[in-house]
């Protein structure tokens, strides 16, 4: 680039569910923006992530995982997927570095009509010895002329990001910065307290609940020391409910203590946090209540 030339694009973050996809963009924004969970499918929706290096303004679009299944909700998360495929510069593929290649050759047949150069990030390197890593690598070659670029990265090494971020720039256009560099997510402070409760949700209930749950915020009460929210988790069954809610209201207050914790940490105040539970049998099934969750098909 010419001096004081700038570059700018948007970089959608691909790859089957748990990929660590979310993990990698904390990693690179240097804060917790994105929902984290060991469990699949926790993001729901595109989140934009901004992360400025040296004059460039990368917007990374966090993804849900690339999977077929027919549930309505799924099909949106699908969708979602492949919008930011479609609207990106360049899409950022993640391999876990323990996978077989069936994932990245069903990644290359969605793409194969979209001219839209790709970079392979082979993630959760840290977890297997070097010479893994090497014999993942050489399985790849026999596609190196579908990718850009193929990086070995992992979130314990620092390393990494500035060698990712570096590549990423060479592939994005001249342009304008399309925000203020100040900012490190499109998303309002509402839809971020969402995620965080719902990852709470992830992290602290059973397998069952937190694919049939979601959370809506009904206000945000911003302070200047403290900010008070009030939220209402959605579930599909009374029996869930229940679990939610727990013997006394204990895990509900472990749920709301976990969720409170990582809001205050992320909002550097204060957090009054309200919590019901309510039911809608079916909400994952049908259109109607899908959209007044705010997921728009």
């Amino acid at each position: 680039m010419k001096r004081n030339e700038t570059k700018a694009g948007f970089v959608a973050v691909v790859g089957r569910p748990n990929a660590g996809k979310s993990t990698l963009l904390n990693f690179l924004a240097g804060e917790k923006l994105a929902m984290v969970s060991k469990k699949a499918q926790a993001t729901r929706k595109r989140m934009n992530i901004i992360v400025m290096h040296e004059e460039a303004q990368i917007i990374f679009v966090d993804t849900p995982g690339i999977h077929e299944k027919e549930k309505l909700l799924n099909r949106f998360m699908l969708e979602e997927a492949m919008k930011a495929i479609g609207d990106a510069e360049l899409i950022l593929y993640l391999a876990p570095v323990q996978d077989s290649l069936k994932e990245y050759e069903k990644f290359l047949r969605i793409i194969q009509e979209r001219d839209i150069p790709h970079i392979v990030v082979l993630s959760k390197t840290d977890r297997v010895s070097n010479e893994k890593v090497l014999e993942k690598i050489t399985d790849y070659r026999k596609y190196q002329e579908r990718f850009e670029a193929l990086i070995p990265c992992s979130t314990k090494e620092k390393g990494c990001a500035g060698h990712l971020l570096d590549t990423i720039v060479k592939y994005l256009p001249v342009h304008p910065w399309y925000y203020d560099p100040e900012l490190m997510t499109t998303e309002n402070i509402r839809d971020i307290y969402r995620e965080l409760i719902r990852e709470a949700i992830f992290e602290k209930l059973s397998d069952e609940i937190p694919y049939e749950s979601d959370v809506v915020v009904d206000r945000v009460e911003e302070g200047e020391d403290i900010d008070r929210v009030f939220a209402t988790i959605v579930t599909e069954k009374e029996s869930q409910k229940r679990m939610i809610v727990g013997k006394g209201a204990q895990s509900i207050r472990r749920l709301g203590s976990h969720a409170r914790k990582t809001m205050e940490r992320f909002s550097g105040k204060k957090i009054y946090l309200d919590l019901h539970v309510v039911v809608r049998k079916g909400w994952s099934k049908n259109r109607k209540s899908l959209e007044e969750l705010g997921y728009i098909f």
